[in-house]
């Protein structure tokens, strides 16, 4: 297990080496939820690298990851824990012939033998020889109540399940919530966490990304790549594209042995960028080839590309 940083610049380059370019802004939040033993709450677009850094962690300070990825209808079994019914049963068979007092059954049925460990309780086992690494994904796809199921871990980092008591973390985990903003987190959640709105890049380090992440591609082609996004985001979309969107693109380019942005290449692989209908017809045609202009332009170093 890798020592925690000691600073906001040691943050910054521990996720370097796993290819993680955070700014200063996103830098400071997570080094203090390291330091401060609080949950980092993650907001922003789509594809801006929020469940990314949870990844990132794990990997560069050596700890499992432990993902729930939330949805409609998740609740206490399919997040925390869940008694296994099925064994309980056999249990309470095999019973029958041995004359156990009902108190004594009830005791055995309910011990943590019979006990399934969801993500939640996983990530607080005090059995865990290190702590790893929580990620709750994607928070504002559960429904709003299932959030009063988090209150106790995020501020305690424990959980009280009534057939047993409370099993509290023998050291806190490093929790990373994430939200789309499809829907308000309630306030209780956020005031448990350090908070950071996760905004796309600006063109210089979303270009730093795309050349980390595909070492090998042109820098001038990068810098197109980048431009032609940039401006796909001042658009009104219905989805904007993310970081996520123009790295894939970039290697889409690269398989297809791109040098520049061809306009016909562009067309087609536009369903790479975006992924609504209405959004590839807004922009293919006469705006794909202005956005394709000047992109070119800036990748050249003209008006605007400095």
């Amino acid at each position: 297990m890798v020592a925690l940083p000691a600073s906001i610049e040691d943050t910054q380059q521990l996720l370097s080496r796993a290819d993680y370019l955070a700014d200063t802004d996103l830098a400071t939040v997570v080094y203090l939820g390291l330091r401060l033993q609080r949950p980092v709450f993650l907001e922003g677009e789509p594809g801006t690298g929020k469940t990314e850094i949870a990844r990132t962690l794990a990997k560069v300070l050596e700890r499992p990851l432990i993902r729930l990825q939330c949805h409609e209808g998740l609740d206490l079994a399919g997040a925390a824990y869940e008694w296994n019914y099925a064994r309980q049963m056999i249990e309470i068979r095999l019973s029958e012939g041995e004359g156990l007092s009902r108190e004594a059954l009830s005791r055995e049925l309910f011990s943590e033998r019979f006990l399934i460990r969801r993500a939640l309780l996983q990530s607080i086992d005090p059995a865990q020889p290190v702590p790893p690494v929580l990620l709750i994904d994607e928070i504002d796809r559960a429904d709003a109540p299932f959030e009063a199921f988090l209150l106790e871990l995020l501020a305690d980092y424990a959980m009280t399940i009534p057939e047993i008591g409370t099993v509290r973390a023998a050291s806190p985990p490093i929790v990373v919530l994430t939200s789309n903003r499809t829907r308000e987190v309630h306030d209780a959640v956020k005031r448990r966490c350090l908070y950071h709105w996760v905004g796309f890049p600006s063109a210089r380090r979303e270009a730093e990304i795309v050349q980390r992440r595909l070492p090998g591609i042109d820098q001038q082609l990068s810098r197109a790549i980048v431009a032609f996004v940039q401006g796909l985001r001042q658009l009104d979309l219905y989805k904007l594209p993310g970081i996520a969107e123009t790295i894939e693109w970039s290697r889409a380019l690269l398989e297809l042995d791109s040098i520049e942005l061809d306009p016909a290449v562009v067309q087609h692989t536009l369903g790479v960028l975006l992924k609504y209908q209405d959004d590839i017809a807004a922009v293919q045609g006469s705006e794909a080839m202005r956005l394709i202009d000047e992109a070119r332009r800036i990748a050249a170093g003209g008006p605007g590309g400095a």
